[in-house]
């Protein structure tokens, strides 16, 4: 009996090693395109390029030079308040679909998750017509007796409005499923020892649900540091941000060097966010399981003071108004919520269908000529057909390295699997921006800027977390004992996975890779650096158009790239595992 004991012990363990190294190609490809990319810009700000010897001047100028300082704290500051507006916000519509049943909340989430997937850059553009100074928001507060000369965009309201509109449904996202995770008895136990309903819920679920809101207030914060779309478009001058500036650094003033300090800065400011955060919280937390580990001291103290305030003025409330009166008022702030995350999305199609030369909503005229333009332009129709190519092929690759890594990981059990489930989120840790630089610095040296393999390669980068969420969620959901039935049955390893664990995973390897080829089909910041404006992709194209003469043929094209997110998005929805 000890031999076979022995060579089962073996088999075990060969196959927890050999389930570990299926990661390795998607390690590989973190280290060739995202770590030794951002350590060689980096490590450029710390180099003479006459000398060649070890220099940090270029920071002591950058501090010296007020408006780095001003840029610096411009970028914290908006991001902050960003994230405060975002956790203020979502909180609530999180709660709203943490409370629904399953099916509804499925539905609700498709009125949440459909804005996500349209990209900043369409809804920016959205917001630019509908917040002008003769648009149609203007218009209506003017009609309701407000200033006739209200000026909504170019600042920092405008900035932050746009960036919190982007980013408030990553922040539900994440506060939603450890509000999933709450056992719904608390709260009526509590109501029958006495508590108030608003007591139930600020002592008992707030508290509870504090990890997802830990988490997603460290997600939103560091998304906000590498983001420049909203400030670039909806901001002035004094709105300028980090982002813009790197941009400025690498493609008018090739200033390689001041653009790698700048990186080295955006990347420091995210890790120390994160590093704070796991002192205060515990990064047990981003996953929305467990509860928040450090919650003494001073932090724990304010938390608990603002959560007994909050339930006091619950409960006075609570005496002077109605219950059905609150609970109107609430679902009434929801559903306005959801509105303005729908009102971008839903503004293209009457843009585009336009008959004026210029962008108006509502438009005085039905045309299709602006659809006729588009469909006809070289410019416009490359730049549609390389997004499409480049996005499916990005889809494929990023769902084969992550597919390999998620069944590895799903099946082991050691302690490496989560640095190797960090390892496949940093392009989600690390700013956007510091990629598109980083692989900026390092692909001009191999002849791949300005190719389509080179925003391939960024791309797949970009879209592996994603991807790789989906797949290791999908075979964690596995129950492999029924390969060891099959295997019992005589099937064999190539009739397992064919008969068995193809058709168990089908749906969330296809929403992965529609997710994936979402991803890639609306990435602006990888195209602008690795095109370098010769390859145009279609967000590339849109972003010039705005910069440049923005014309209704941007209608048009924004339809288009509407009318695919959403069929996809839904086809993505309805194979992705519940």
């Amino acid at each position: 009996m000890a031999e076979p004991s022995a060579t089962s012990t073996f088999s075990r363990q060969r196959l927890r090693l050999d389930s570990l190294w299926l990661s390795a190609p998607g390690l590989a490809y973190m280290a060739l395109l995202l770590i030794l990319p951002a350590g060689a810009l980096i490590w450029q700000s710390f180099v003479n390029p006459k000398t060649g010897s070890f220099d940090p001047s270029v920071y002591q100028q950058m501090f010296s030079a007020g408006v780095y300082v001003k840029v610096l704290l411009n970028t914290f500051a908006i991001s902050a308040q960003v994230t405060i507006v975002c956790l203020l916000v979502g909180y609530p519509i999180a709660v709203w679909l943490a409370g629904m049943p399953e099916r509804r909340r499925r539905m609700a989430m498709w009125l949440v998750l459909l804005p996500f997937w349209v990209s900043p850059l369409l809804k920016n553009f959205a917001w630019i017509v509908l917040l002008a100074r003769k648009g149609i928001v203007a218009q209506m507060l003017t009609g309701m007796g407000f200033d006739t000369e209200l000026n909504l965009l170019y600042g920092r309201g405008a900035v932050v409005f746009g960036m919190a509109h982007a980013m408030l449904p990553v922040a539900i996202l994440t506060m939603l499923p450890t509000m999933l995770a709450i056992d719904s008895r608390l709260m009526p136990a509590a109501m029958t020892m006495g508590a108030s309903r608003g007591q139930s819920f600020w002592r008992i679920f707030v508290p509870l649900s504090m990890p997802g809101v830990a988490a997603a207030g460290l997600l939103i914060f560091v998304m906000g540091l590498g983001f420049f779309i909203t400030p670039a478009l909806l901001g002035s001058p004094n709105e300028t941000v980090i982002g813009q500036m790197m941009i400025t650094q690498v493609q008018k003033l090739f200033n390689l060097r001041l653009a790698g300090a700048l990186a080295a800065l955006l990347l420091a400011v995210t890790l120390i966010t994160i590093a704070v955060y796991d002192r205060l919280f515990g990064m047990s937390a981003v996953s929305g399981n467990g509860s928040v580990t450090r919650r003494g001291g001073i932090i724990g103290a304010i938390g608990g003071f603002i959560i007994e305030i909050c339930a006091m003025l619950t409960d006075m409330v609570a005496r002077i108004l109605p219950v059905k009166l609150g609970r109107g008022a609430f679902t009434i702030f929801v559903w306005l919520v959801i509105a303005i995350l729908i009102v971008p999305v839903l503004a293209f199609p009457p843009m585009a269908f336009s008959g004026s030369t210029f962008l108006e909503f509502p438009p005085k005229s039905f045309s299709m000529r602006w659809f006729q333009t588009y469909l006809s332009s070289d410019q416009w129709m490359g730049a549609t057909t390389r997004s499409a190519v480049i996005a499916i092929i990005t889809g494929a690759l990023a769902t084969v390295i992550s597919g390999m890594a998620a069944y590895g990981l799903a099946r082991t059990q050691r302690k490496a699997g989560g640095l190797i489930f960090l390892s496949f989120m940093l392009p989600m840790v690390v700013p956007n921006i510091v990629i598109g630089v980083s692989l900026f610095y390092v692909l001009a040296k191999v002849g791949l800027i300005a190719t389509d393999t080179g925003i391939l390669l960024g791309h797949t980068l970009s879209a592996m977390p994603v991807v790789f969420v989906i797949l290791l969620t999908t075979f964690r959901s596995v129950d492999w004992r029924l390969l060891q039935a099959a295997a019992t049955l005589g099937a064999s390893r190539w009739q397992q996975i064919r008969l068995v664990l193809l058709p168990l995973v089908k749906g969330g390897a296809v929403a992965a890779f529609l997710f994936g080829l979402l991803h890639s089909f609306e990435e602006l910041t990888i195209a602008l650096f690795v095109g370098a404006g010769v390859k145009q992709t279609l967000p590339k194209q849109m972003w010039d158009d705005i910069i440049l003469s923005i014309s209704p043929t941007l209608a048009a094209a924004s339809v288009f790239i509407v009318v695919v997110v959403t069929v996809l998005f839904v086809i993505a929805e309805k194979a992705r595992p519940r």
